[in-house]
């Protein structure tokens, strides 16, 4: 979805269609890279990142925004990241590309307003395959332990509880748009408050 040949595809198949409520965003693209280590990723990388996960949105929401304002209940959920907002992740370029997916859709529901809302589920890590392509199995339990340690619910997502979110979101959240909706466990939140009193 990050080449215009690709764009016309879908609005060839959106032309047949007679209603369209609500799309999706949910591609991700990454490389499993040491954030201290700034010469494993180059121009052509970030590219490749950006391309698919914010390129790709922004022209899916522009391929589809006449049906959707058509529709009269029109929704986008893109899939982002907290990666966007607490600078931490996979890769440099994953972790930038997840902030301007978020800008994105705050510039979206904007523009989009009143006909169509747009919002995005933010995860935090996910039980999922997505780590294996650049970790091994060890690693991956080590550091899906860590990470639920590390939240106020001592736990990680399931694929089912993103679902659920960017289903209450394309469906039921009539008076919601432009919002980040974090889906994290508690991970933003921590487990314990700073203490700040003698």
């Amino acid at each position: 979805m990050s080449t215009s040949l690709e764009v016309r595809d879908l609005e060839a198949g959106y032309g047949q269609a007679t209603v369209l409520d609500g799309v999706s965003f949910d591609a991700g693209a990454t490389q499993f890279v040491a954030l201290t280590d700034l010469d494993a990723q180059n121009a052509d990388d970030f590219q490749r990142v950006f391309a698919t996960n914010v390129l790709g949105a922004y022209q899916l929401a522009r391929a589809a925004a006449p049906w959707l304002r058509d529709s009269g209940r029109g929704a986008i959920v893109a899939v982002s990241s907290i990666s966007g907002l607490n600078g931490n992740g996979s890769s440099l370029a994953y972790i930038a590309s997840k902030g301007a997916l978020n800008s994105l859709v705050l510039a979206l529901a904007r523009l989009f307003a009143p006909k169509v809302r747009v919002n995005a589920v933010l995860p935090g890590m996910i039980e999922s395959n997505w780590f294996a392509k650049g970790m091994d199995p060890e690693t991956i339990r080590t550091m899906r332990a860590n990470f639920a340690a590390a939240t106020a619910l001592e736990t990680i997502s399931t694929p089912e509880d993103i679902a659920e979110a960017v289903a209450f979101l394309a469906l039921d959240a009539r008076t919601m748009t432009g919002q980040l909706m974090t889906v994290d466990g508690g991970a933003l939140l921590g487990r314990s408050a700073v203490k700040v009193s003698r």
